[in-house]
């Protein structure tokens, strides 16, 4: 038996008619840093979107060629996010912190055909460009003098101001009927190891992935949020938040390129703001600053942590300090990115909240989990197994672009990279990534626990645990550790006695090291392999205390 139910897509472009109609009167924020605050109401966004989409036509994009963006957090991207792939083309955001010739690579693997770039980045995409022999058309938006505008020109290619542009281009647009399975939006993964590989998202997957953030067992945002995506708009389209933004009614605060802690503590006291995004490094800073320089934060209801496993230490700091609690999400570029979030169940309370907050939370409705053990054998549920997880799913890619990449995929599932436990109640605990778990005389030790437990000290800012050789036991973990500011200085003695009273002896780390950064991916995440490099190398000074039995 059929259903009576009309087909009608899921797309962009549904959000950007009901976000910029129905919620026209809702605004867009982007910081000036010294300068005021620019404005937009999302009616003008729908407007200008249109432009937009009037003015690509122009420049020859009339299918699903991918058009780039080398950009901020800002009123312009958002616009490129709903104009582009309404006209049917597809919107792919440029990670600006990776290296030219990353950024050439995938500029040229995804077949860009246009790229909009933020004035300011003008000298970066300079050095991308050559890399890049795909593009024809160079869109900067914001002003920019001629000497800079002189180093993006050359053959092959034509230079445009996206300001002139729209100037000449008609207001409104007749938006064409799109499958709703036909891809809107690109990202490339930004893993450590291998080349990065392109992920691309339908119009569908994107419809039901923000409808999933906008649920209260998601996200939970509504007309009532003011929210500030500090998760670049280039990490898994800032996971979400600005079609979600856009379909529940939120207004946006951009930080453009201020994303420092003084500038974030000021917008969301300055712009009421209700909801925060970003890393977990972006959240120790705004706590170092707010502990030293002090700040209203109180319009918050919640700062949203993800990219990587967010200390207890800190959220209990936002909650005994602020009185805010925090939400630990969990996903992955081939998520879109959402997978789960962290919140203890109903009835849940005092202290027994924490193992749930300090979890990866419970999987979404519409992503399915399960554990794989090392030979491919399905693991049970039960919250002791541990495994690597797989997740399958509606906003899940079942592939890679041009990459088929069997190793990633299990049965048609996901392999995420992840272990850790899942639960009856669908709540996953990563214990680790799948090449950081350091394995000791046949037993296995969390690089992840021994991070969180290192970073609770009062004495230590973060702390990276990567596995090294060890002649005995095979491998052993190595401490890497930045010490607070301002702190009195820790040695890895007290160090090590203070784990002593939290995890069994035989995982207390024999080997130290005290530096001045945890090296980090361009979306913040701890990036072991140069630290492994450093050790491998010797240029990583490093302390060895005697060994405790194992």
């Amino acid at each position: 038996m059929d259903s009576t139910m009309m087909d009608y897509p899921l797309t962009i472009t549904t959000i950007l008619r009901y976000g910029t109609t129905i919620f026209g009167d809702k605004e867009v924020v982007t910081c000036g840093g010294d300068e005021s605050s620019r404005r937009r109401g999302y009616a003008a966004v729908g407007e200008r979107a249109a432009r937009l989409a009037n003015a690509l036509r122009e420049l020859g994009v009339d299918g699903d060629q991918r058009v780039g963006t080398f950009m901020w957090n800002n009123a312009e991207h958002l616009e490129a996010y709903l104009a582009i792939p309404s006209m049917g083309a597809v919107l792919h955001t440029l990670n600006l912190r990776l290296a030219a010739d990353q950024v050439g690579y995938i500029a040229t693997h995804a077949a860009d055909y246009a790229v909009i770039v933020d004035a300011s980045l003008i000298p970066l995409f300079a050095k991308v460009l050559p890399l890049a022999q795909t593009i024809k058309h160079v869109i900067v938006s914001g002003a920019a003098d001629a000497a800079a505008l002189g180093t993006l020109e050359g053959p092959g290619h034509e230079v445009h101001s996206y300001e002139s542009l729209l100037a000449a281009a008609a207001g409104s647009f007749d938006w064409p009927e799109l499958d709703e399975r036909s891809a809107a939006a690109m990202c490339y993964t930004s893993g450590t190891t291998g080349l990065p590989k392109g992920v691309a998202y339908s119009h569908r997957s994107s419809y039901l992935h923000s409808m999933a953030a906008c649920t209260v067992n998601g996200l939970g945002v509504g007309e009532h949020d003011r929210i500030m995506p500090i998760v670049p708009q280039f990490h898994a389209n800032a996971w979400g938040l600005p079609y979600a933004a856009m379909m529940s009614g939120a207004d946006l605060v951009m930080p453009d390129r201020f994303m420092i802690p003084s500038v974030i503590v000021n917008l969301i006291e300055t712009e009421k703001v209700t909801v925060g995004a970003g890393v977990p490094t972006i959240w120790q800073g705004v706590l170092a600053f707010l502990r030293a320089s002090g700040g209203d934060i109180s319009s918050l209801r919640t700062l949203i942590c993800g990219g990587s496993a967010l200390p207890e230490s800190v959220m209990r700091a936002y909650r005994d300090e602020f009185g805010l609690t925090m939400t630990h999400a969990w996903g992955m570029t081939e998520l879109s990115p959402l997978g789960s979030i962290a919140r203890e169940p109903a009835g849940v309370t005092g202290e027994a909240v924490w193992p749930y907050r300090a979890s990866q939370g419970r999987l979404f409705c519409g992503v399915e989990g399960r554990l794989s053990s090392d030979d491919g054998q399905i693991l049970p549920s039960d919250g002791k197994a541990v495994g690597e997880l797989e997740c399958r799913g509606p906003w899940i890619t079942g592939s890679y672009y041009q990459d088929s990449a069997p190793e990633k995929f299990h049965d048609g599932w996901l392999r995420t990279g992840d272990v850790g436990t899942l639960d009856a109640e669908g709540f996953v605990r990563l214990t680790d990534r799948a090449k950081d778990v350091i394995k000791s005389g046949g037993e296995w030790i969390s690089s992840m626990e021994l991070e969180n437990l290192i970073m609770a000290h009062p004495a230590v800012a973060e702390a990276a645990v990567i596995g090294v050789p060890d002649e005995k036991w095979g491998e052993r973990p190595l401490a890497a550790v930045v010490r607070a500011p301002g702190a009195d200085p820790v040695t890895p003695d007290e160090l090590r006695a203070y784990l002593s009273e939290r995890i069994p002896r035989w995982q207390l780390p024999e080997r130290w090291a005290f530096i001045d950064e945890v090296p980090k991916t361009s979306v913040g995440k701890f990036q072991k392999t140069t630290l492994r490099d450093r050790y491998a190398s010797g240029s990583l000074e490093v302390t060895t205390l005697g060994a405790l039995p194992h």
